[in-house]
């Protein structure tokens, strides 16, 4: 698969560009975190629940689909178990991030338009995006808003800018894909039961698609030269490759060269692309 700018890769290459290569370009794998499993199997039932009949999306029925829901992606993907300490633990979590979802908003009265929309494209500047919609909502009146699920914890405002970055991204790709700026971009944070909710204008997002082109240039920049350095932070403590990095005396694996073209005939793009 051809390279391409998604919320993740964005900012793993803010946080440390070599991180973002030995991910994107090396494909090396990363451990799956319990953390990461239980907001996919949260995200299942959601996604499952909003197939029910209107009347049918209450949080008895939600959490009784948790179960079965689990019992699939354990089928799918054997895996997915190996970062469970405590099973039963997992899914009364789990219920407790479906609770805070029916804390902050009915089902009762809309259906969604899309669920886990996958977007890819070329915008305009020539920058390659591609990701997934968690859900899309359209009213009668034919505005639209774009939600994202967070099971894990909400920033402090100061810590925000990512959260507002992937909300922009979202609704800038849905934007060149549908000639429709969503009237809100919404991020519920299932845990805290809190949501972070943007309205985005046309001026905004266009800024935002110029920030994202000066960072396709950069990591172009890196894949050429094969240049991509180390940047430590606090956030170094968490990351799997600092075996791979020179500052923590590691060595990373030869480059293996800037994989081609970012985008292929599949891949649409836009006028002035």
């Amino acid at each position: 698969m051809s390279l391409a700018i998604s919320p993740s890769r964005a900012s793993d290459y803010q946080q440390c560009p070599l991180m973002y290569r030995l991910k994107a370009i090396d494909k090396l794998p990363v451990p799956k975190t319990e953390a990461q499993v239980k907001g996919t199997l949260v995200h299942a039932v959601l996604e499952e629940m909003f197939a029910w009949p209107r009347e049918e999306r209450t949080f008895p029925a939600a959490v009784k689909r948790l179960r079965p829901a689990w019992a699939r992606m354990r089928e799918e993907d054997a895996g997915c178990a190996e970062p469970v300490a405590d099973e039963m633990q997992l899914l009364i979590d789990a219920r407790e991030l479906l609770r805070g979802y029916f804390h902050l908003e009915s089902p009762l009265g809309f259906d969604a338009h899309a669920q886990e929309m996958r977007v890819e494209a070329v915008l305009p500047n020539g920058v390659p995006v591609r990701g997934f919609i968690d859900r899309v909502d359209v009213a009668p009146t034919g505005e639209v808003r774009v939600v994202d699920y967070k099971t894990g914890k909400m920033p402090k405002p100061q810590y925000s800018m990512t959260a507002k970055s992937q909300l922009r991204f979202y609704g800038l790709v849905y934007w060149r894909l549908t000639g429709v700026i969503p009237a809100q971009l919404k991020l519920m944070y299932l845990k805290a039961m809190d949501s972070m909710i943007l309205f985005p204008s046309r001026e905004e997002l266009e800024y935002f698609e110029r920030d994202l082109g000066d960072l396709w240039a950069k990591i172009v920049a890196d894949g050429a030269a094969g240049s991509f350095r180390p940047t430590t932070s606090k956030l170094c403590g968490w990351c799997t490759f600092q075996d791979l990095c020179p500052a923590f005396g590691g060595t990373p694996p030869p480059y293996p060269g800037w994989p081609g073209s970012a985008a292929d005939g599949s891949t649409v793009r836009f006028n002035g692309s």
